[in-house]
């Protein structure tokens, strides 16, 4: 891998693309919270429904309270509409107990429908008009009680829908308030615009106190969050339901608003100043529901009214009967009447009670996107994965707390849900790159690590990494020993340059037969390989394996050789000792540097093995021990060898394929004559003496056969040999 020109900065943070990838993202996060599309918005206002859901606002009795035209009001007097005399006589029943306004959230735009005149006219029978003509006007009736008591009406707006004609604009009547505005004249253009808007009865409207419009600001889910207090229908502003109900309940005549260009600051009505946001908005923290609250109006019409229940009140008339379709949602997953939202706008100004969303909200929680978005995929790209993850959770967390604390101590509504899914969203990139960029360095260490060590015992750490401890444990294991003769001489005669070239070469081709065949490289020893089978991982065939892996090293061996003596190059035989048995395998050294390898006598035999070859003239020398691992082995028995040091003589063989059979005897002939030696019904040295002279004399190459010669002529008996050096 080559190094970057940043490798000096920590993980992944030394790659450019990488930190290009999270720059962009950051900022591609950044763009998508600023233009706010309805996903962004629904995410935030859904964290601010919770934030409600966790912490209501305790209900606080004020003097406000909701005349509710519910299903029993309903069954009693009739369906609705109501005859507008009969909303005259709940009108004045509110009046008399002493109520301060009476806000109607009722559309009275039409003459009633059963009045006489209407009667008359649908009858069509001149008896009847002569009779109706005598009979009071409802909507005078209730004009009449309009005069007398603080009543708001409804008016409604609309917006013109996309491909329609435009309604007309009906120009407002005279209306009883004035809207005084400071500061920039641009403020009114923040408010919420409707193209037209619907009055009640010029006859009503002139009667009463105060005319509010009924709409609430539900957002695109349905659910009513905020209440305006000032609205705009084309250039004209107008007051709410619950601007005007305040306004008159307090005998004021003007409304002062103030704002900048950014939008609304507050809108003073009478002697209370009402924060607002820049649409003239006021943000509702719900309560529970409480029956304290509410009152049917049907128990107001029959008088059974507690004295002094509605005295000094502010008094919304409205209805939550579901066929009135005026049934809407909150933050809490309820359902209310309509007429709530305003009866709770003014239940918290009353109560100086004000959840705000302050005008620099959007920009600290851009800064603190930003920041910790960025933040937070610098960290995921430098550090570990554990320590970065809790670096995000510290960051989150005191980010969740910090809006849950706003919430709660200084009724504040910050975004912290955009800003946490932008960290996630970075942190989640960086930590994939951090991870990719990681294992791909760690697929660079494995390859660079297996030049030093195995890949078998690299790949084993890599999967069992509890394994790099130091201890051992007791294993059966095979090793094949190897060594070049005569390198030391040929280094000290030739150019050292070219001889180590050589020689990596030549280990290098050993190696890769060791890996072929799975075996585990325990050390270099100079020119000598000392190899491992059956550890780390335990093989059932491990005596196969490190005899097959013997036969070829010692086939490429030898022809490598041929090939540089041919070329002149004194290139020396390799001699192969293969050996099995049970060695401790473990991790040896100290806790700074330690080495993973086997220790154990059969590894020393396996070396002696080695060595003895250049006594036996073979190539490669194979205990019987391991061949009891092996089928279908071609080998000639060599003898029991005693070497130097050990009680027990070891049965040693030689396979057919390291010698050179075209110059060797029949193997048939040579068990024969080694039948001779070995202890037994046919041991016969006499005998054997004579076979071997006589194979001798076919073979004079066979170096098994001359080694037995000699022997026998020496006066040896059988076939053990005493090594008397290693």
């Amino acid at each position: 891998m080559k190094p970057s020109r940043f490798s000096t900065l920590p993980g992944a943070l030394s790659h450019l693309w990488a930190l290009f990838a999270v720059v962009a993202l950051v900022l591609a996060a950044l763009a998508l919270y600023l233009v706010d599309p309805i996903a962004v918005q629904s995410l935030r206002l859904a964290q601010f429904d919770q934030l409600q859901r966790w912490h209501t606002r305790p209900y606080t009795p004020v003097p406000v309270r909701v005349v509710d035209i519910d299903e029993a009001s309903l069954q009693a007097y009739g369906q609705w509409p109501w005859p507008r005399t009969r909303v005259a006589d709940l009108v004045e029943r509110l009046h008399s107990a002493g109520a301060s306004v009476i806000a109607l959230d009722v559309l009275l735009s039409e003459p009633d429908r059963n009045a006489p005149a209407a009667m008359a006219q649908l009858w069509n029978d001149p008896k009847a008009s002569a009779a109706l003509a005598h009979l009071p006007d409802p909507d005078q009736t209730l004009a009449n009680r309009l005069s007398k008591s603080p009543v708001v009406l409804g008016s409604s707006l609309a917006r013109q829908a996309i491909g329609t004609t435009a309604a007309p604009f009906m120009a407002a009547p005279p209306l009883p308030y004035r809207i005084v505005s400071s500061g920039d004249p641009a403020t009114t253009t923040w408010l919420q615009r409707f193209d037209t808007v619907l009055w009640p009865l010029p006859l009503l409207t002139a009667q009463a106190r105060g005319v509010g419009a009924l709409n609430a600001a539900p957002d695109a889910d349905g659910v009513v969050r905020r209440v305006p207090l000032l609205l705009r229908v084309d250039t004209t502003t107008v007051p709410s339901l619950s601007a005007e109900a305040l306004r008159v309940a307090q005998g004021a005549h003007n409304y002062l608003l103030r704002g900048l260009a950014a939008g609304m600051q507050d809108l003073r009505i009478g002697a209370i100043t009402v924060p607002t946001n820049a649409q003239g908005e006021i943000w509702l923290h719900y309560t529970q529901p409480h029956a304290a609250r509410m009152v049917s109006a049907g128990q107001v019409l029959n008088g059974a009214l507690a004295a002094n229940q509605l005295q000094g009140h502010v008094v919304f008339v409205g209805s939550s009967a579901a066929g009135l379709m005026d049934v809407r949602s909150n933050p809490l997953g309820q359902q209310m009447p309509g007429v709530m939202a305003h009866a709770l706008a003014i239940e918290q100004v009353l109560l100086g009670h004000h959840l705000q969303r302050p005008s620099w909200a959007t920009g600290l929680e851009a800064l603190l996107l930003l920041v910790g978005a960025l933040a937070m995929g610098l960290l995921g790209l430098a550090l570990s994965a554990r320590r970065a993850a809790l670096a995000l959770l510290a960051a989150l967390g005191m980010i969740w707390c910090g809006a849950w604390y706003a919430f709660v101590h200084a009724q504040l509504l910050l975004d912290a849900v955009n800003p946490t899914w932008a960290m996630l969203l970075v942190f989640g990139l960086a930590s994939g790159v951090h991870h990719w960029v990681g294992e791909r360095k760690q697929r660079w260490l494995r390859t660079a690590f297996a030049r030093y060590v195995s890949p078998n015992r690299v790949e084993n750490l890599v999967a069992n990494p509890e394994q790099l401890h130091l201890g051992g444990q007791r294993q059966v294991c095979s090793f094949v020993f190897t060594d070049l003769a005569g390198f030391t001489s040929l280094l000290e005669a030739s150019d050292p340059a070219r001889v180590v070239g050589l020689l990596n070469d030549y280990l290098e081709a050993m190696l890769v037969i060791v890996f072929k065949h799975e075996g585990t490289l325990d050390r270099f020893v100079g020119d000598a390989m000392v190899v491992l089978f059956s550890a780390p991982v335990v093989q059932a065939d491990h005596q196969q394996r490190a005899l097959d892996c013997a036969l070829e090293m010692d086939a490429f061996a030898t022809a490598y050789a041929r090939r540089l003596q041919a070329s002149g190059v004194p290139w020396g035989l390799t001699r192969i000792g293969v050996h099995s048995g049970e060695v401790i395998v473990g991790n040896f050294g100290g806790k700074t540097l330690f080495d993973y390898r086997a220790l154990g006598d059969p590894i020393n035999t396996a070396a002696r093995l080695e060595g003895v070859n250049k006594h036996l003239g073979t190539r490669v020398c194979v205990s019987a021990a391991l061949l009891q691992g092996c089928q279908c082995v071609a080998v000639r028995a060599v003898g029991r060898v005693l070497l130097k040091g050990k009680s027990q003589a070891l049965t040693v063989f030689a396979p057919n394929a390291t010698l050179d059979l075209d110059q060797c005897a029949a193997a048939d002939d040579y068990a024969a004559a080694m039948a001779c030696l070995q202890t037994g019904a046919t041991h016969d040295p006499v005998l054997a003496l004579q076979r071997f002279e006589a194979l001798a004399l076919s073979h004079p190459h066979d170096p098994l056969v001359a080694l037995h010669v000699q022997r026998l002529r020496q006066g040896a008996k059988d076939d053990l040999m005493v090594m008397v050096d290693k």
